[in-house]
């Protein structure tokens, strides 16, 4: 068990190698012409094949029994991942990597928290009602702002690609809070993903790349970004709270735009930052006052709140 200084720095190490995956997936398909669905099969076999060899290296000695319901819930997180996975590089294809991270990852938490409220008590209380207006007031900015220079229908099209991620993912968040201890979700859902993805790509028409540069950075993604980051975020988040943790994963898409911004030569208009950070803020605001909440009631908070496995 890692002391919470240490679980705090395992969390921000994850969302900073989570927040290199847009770039890395781009100049991938720059060099290579890779669409988003090769670049997203390549990523979830490679993350599959790393998880399922450390997790034969542990040789975990007890296991949850995989009822018939448990595994159709296993299958449905691996559709979800999948999903993901093509939605996001389809964003990036099309919109740019600020503007896929920041729609996809902004919009996602607070349409987890809306779902479990949907779920659990039949509609959302006024914390995540407001907080989720002030989201779509900044998605609204940020993207109309971005779409009314050249490309707009692109950056519309990739924002909605993004939407889609978003929806997914808060679908998988839900789906895998059902799942009992002890299961291997992260290496499941991969495999599951993996594997309902390949018949797809395949008959789309599935291109490999012998470019060795372009090697090395899929298989950064499938390692560093997908099978390592998930890692270090699923240990840490057992001693830094889930509310917390959620804040800090907010780090992806700020390290997202800065790199991009940086090695792309992406830029956004200041109106348009100014809609990431309502989103962001939104997102914030939430957990901030969800932890406020917990502590006040000797509560653990939310599990909902953490991060897709």
């Amino acid at each position: 068990m890692p002391s919470p200084a240490r679980g705090f720095a395992l969390v921000v190490l994850a969302a900073l190698c989570w927040g290199t995956s847009g770039l890395t997936g781009d100049v991938v398909a720059d060099r290579t012409g890779l669409d988003p669905l090769d670049v997203a099969w390549h990523r979830m076999a490679i993350g599959a094949a790393v998880l399922g060899v450390v997790h034969a290296a542990r040789r975990p000695r007890t296991g949850t029994p995989l009822t018939g319901g448990l595994r159709w819930r296993l299958v449905a997180v691996g559709a979800g991942l999948a999903a993901y996975q093509s939605a996001y590089f389809a964003a990036v294809a099309t919109a740019g990597v600020s503007i896929a991270t920041l729609v996809s990852l902004g919009l996602a938490p607070l349409l987890v928290a809306v779902g479990a409220a949907v779920l659990g008590h039949g509609r959302p209380d006024r914390p995540t009602g407001l907080a989720l207006l002030v989201a779509l007031a900044g998605l609204v900015l940020l993207v109309g702002v971005s779409a009314g220079g050249d490309g707009g229908d692109a950056v519309l099209l990739g924002a909605l690609s993004a939407v889609g991620c978003a929806i997914a993912y808060a679908g998988v968040v839900l789906l895998s809070a059902r799942v009992p201890d002890g299961v291997p979700t992260t290496t499941v859902g991969f495999a599951a993903g993996a594997v309902l993805l390949t018949p797809v790509a395949l008959a789309a028409g599935l291109d490999l790349t012998t470019d060795p540069l372009s090697l090395a950075l899929l298989l950064y993604l499938g390692t560093v970004p997908t099978a390592l980051a998930y890692g270090l975020f699923f240990t840490g988040v057992r001693v830094v709270p889930a509310a917390v943790a959620s804040i800090v994963t907010l780090l992806e898409p700020l390290t997202a735009t800065a790199l991009a911004a940086a090695l792309l030569g992406e830029r956004l208009a200041p109106t348009a930052l100014a809609g990431g950070a309502l989103m962001l803020g939104a997102v914030t605001a939430l957990y901030l006052r969800r932890m406020g909440d917990s502590n006040s009631r000797g509560l653990a908070p939310n599990p909902l709140s953490k991060r897709a496995p």
